[in-house]
């Protein structure tokens, strides 16, 4: 009995303190962490299946509980164990030092998680938001690229800063219902406080989940960070809990109305389109990944601004879809770098051939995350365009905005992942290509089982994911759509279309073959340079106002970062010249201050 009323701070705190001990046990012992590491992520996965049948759940069993596991917060508690258990797996291949401190810190991180999605107090949510701030940190820097601290330290920052935001709010909140408990707040938006409050709600959960403008960390700590850490804070872990932030946020916290749905939408579609521009020029693989982990924020951040059924469903569903092929294209990123020692893709090629597991797993993500049928990104994102439609038809005027920006976003990522596809899977080999193999079976599994899960989720999208996870999410049994989407039958269509080509393919080539030799403009093939799918797109910089902005960009001119570091500067040289060391100016701003002190009080 004891066991079931703690059962919540059983899964909470088991993987820190687990985690903690991790950071003692010495580095000649890496079997035993590992050992540890899978059953704690493999128990922490079954506990939280079990959380999410039986919820609600509570802890402690008082009237104001610190915990509380309901519909959504099950929902993502359930999504951040998968994708510790899959990370840890992959892990165990790839993390080749300090694995006591990288495996404690992966641990810490989970427990931190879910104390955060079950959090039923905002000072207890706040405590663990922002020690995960720390973890990512950590985690980047301890087997990252040479820039991998700097990278780190701008995510600590931009979280931090944010996170500060975010108890600015919460003392906002507690002076509007003089309560911390998220289930007894409901907070009209009709007035300065409440706005102000429900503002700095969203930035934090904006800056966790990536979304413009507070996203340049991503493309950064992508980059620099090992591809499994990436695969599992900002791919994974931190897209959960910054859209599930934002949905309790809009849909428990505060009643949202026009002006605050308006938010949410610019956001999302700038997002959108913002990131999924910058990707399409991009030269480094996992920096690629990153923008397009952030463009992907932006059609979350859409749906749950429809504020209707249909699109809230399709924002959570994305939300969990998003996770899904992110991790696969991050780790499957990882496997390519491991092997090749570079994510530029001026470097790679023809890597199918040597790695078809991860160039098919690849494949079935990258059509996943550009919305093609009957893959689990489809079903989301056409529930997305059902709730932007479901505004037309509520008399919405810039519905029509909302739709174009999401579809156009589909657009340009197809068509930066049929880039990316070339540059590493396909065209010529490169030098870093030759006498490559599949990376070891701990680090292909996870990237099996992702992929898999995108044509499970796409498929039965309906009968498993939607009825089994999203629904009860939403407190909703069924959901009314406009349009019609079959995806058993779709799923079947397709695969007759592929066999009935393959068979007319097989049935017409030519029984004989002769061999000739190469002739090429009158080049010598073996001269040629090898031509590389990273320059496909970057003519279109050549367009003065695309070439502009990909200018500023390279120069950080939209990064809130820089824009606020160069600011601090000017703010603090500014006091370095006032306060020079010299005494008679000192003496001149104590008598100022009393001065002031004198007026002020006079006033009173």
């Amino acid at each position: 009995m004891n066991l079931l009323a703690n059962f919540l701070a059983y899964v909470v705190f088991i993987p820190i303190v687990i985690g903690i001990l991790c950071l003692f046990i010495s580095e000649k012992l890496k079997i035993l962490t590992k050992t540890l590491v899978f059953i704690t992520t493999l128990i922490i996965l079954a506990a939280s299946a079990h959380i999410f049948i039986f919820k609600p759940m509570y802890w402690p069993p008082v009237q104001t509980p610190a915990f509380m596991a309901d519909n959504l917060s099950a929902l993502a508690g359930i999504g951040i164990s998968f994708f510790a258990f899959l990370t840890a797996l992959y892990s165990f291949g790839f993390i080749e030092k300090n694995n006591g401190r990288y495996f404690g810190y992966v641990l810490m991180a989970l427990g931190s998680s879910l104390g955060a999605v079950f959090a039923n107090n905002l000072i207890v949510l706040v405590a663990f938001w922002g020690f995960l701030a720390a973890l990512l940190y950590l985690l980047v820097s301890i087997q990252g690229r040479q820039r991998a601290p700097e990278s780190a330290k701008k995510a600590l920052i931009m979280i931090g800063g944010t996170d500060a935001l975010m108890i600015f709010a919460i003392g906002l909140i507690w002076k509007m219902t003089g309560t911390f408990a998220m289930d007894a707040i409901r907070i009209n938006l009709n007035g300065v406080f409440p706005y102000a409050a429900f503002i700095f709600m969203a930035i934090a959960s904006f800056a966790k989940a990536g979304a413009v403008p507070f996203h340049s960390w991503l493309p950064d700590v992508a980059e620099d960070g090992p591809a499994s850490v990436t695969a599992y804070l900002p791919a994974s872990l931190d897209k959960l809990l910054g859209i599930y932030l934002l949905a309790r946020v809009s849909l428990n916290l505060f009643v949202m109305n026009s002006a605050s749905n308006l938010a949410l939408l610019s956001v999302g579609a700038i997002t959108i389109i913002f990131a999924v521009g910058i990707a399409l020029v991009q030269h480094d693989f996992k920096r690629l990944l990153g923008y397009h982990a952030v463009s992907q924020v932006g059609y979350m951040i859409i749906g749950i601004g429809t504020a209707n059924p249909v699109g809230i469903a399709g924002g959570l569903f994305h939300m969990l879809n998003n996770a899904i092929y992110k991790s696969c294209l991050f780790l499957s990123a990882g496997a390519v770098e491991k092997r090749t020692h570079t994510s530029d893709l001026a470097k790679l090629g023809g890597l199918a051939k040597y790695m078809p597991i991860t160039f098919v797993s690849f494949l079935i993500a990258s059509l996943s995350i550009s919305g093609i049928p009957p893959l689990n990104g489809f079903v989301s994102k056409w529930m997305i365009y059902q709730g932007i439609i479901e505004l037309g038809n509520n008399k919405n005027p810039l519905w029509i905005l909302w739709l174009v920006c999401a579809m156009f976003g589909s657009a340009l990522t197809i068509a930066s992942f049929m880039k990316l596809l070339h540059a590493v899977f396909l065209g010529r080999p490169s030098d870093a290509s030759l006498k490559l193999k599949e990376a070891g079976i701990s680090m292909t599994a996870p990237i099996i089982i992702l992929a898999s899960v995108c044509i499970i989720f796409g498929v039965f999208a309906f009968a498993v994911p939607l009825r089994l996870l999203i629904m009860p999410a939403i407190g909703r049994e069924a959901l009314t759509y406009i349009g019609i989407w079959s995806p058993g039958i779709a799923t079947s269509l397709i695969s007759v279309g592929i066999i009935l080509g393959g068979l007319i393919y097989m049935a017409l080539i030519p029984k004989r073959e002769r061999l000739v030799g190469l002739f090429v403009g009158g080049e010598d093939p073996e001269a040629l340079e090898r031509v590389s799918g990273a320059e496909f797109y970057d003519t279109v910089k050549d367009v003065k106002i695309l070439g502009s902005m990909y200018e500023k960009e390279a120069r950080h001119a939209f990064d809130i970062y820089d824009i606020s570091r160069k600011s601090l500067e000017v703010f603090t040289k500014f006091f370095q010249r006032l306060h020079n060391g010299v005494l008679p100016a000192y003496l001149v701003w104590c008598l100022l201050g009393m001065i002031a002190m004198f007026i002020i009080l006079f006033l009173k």
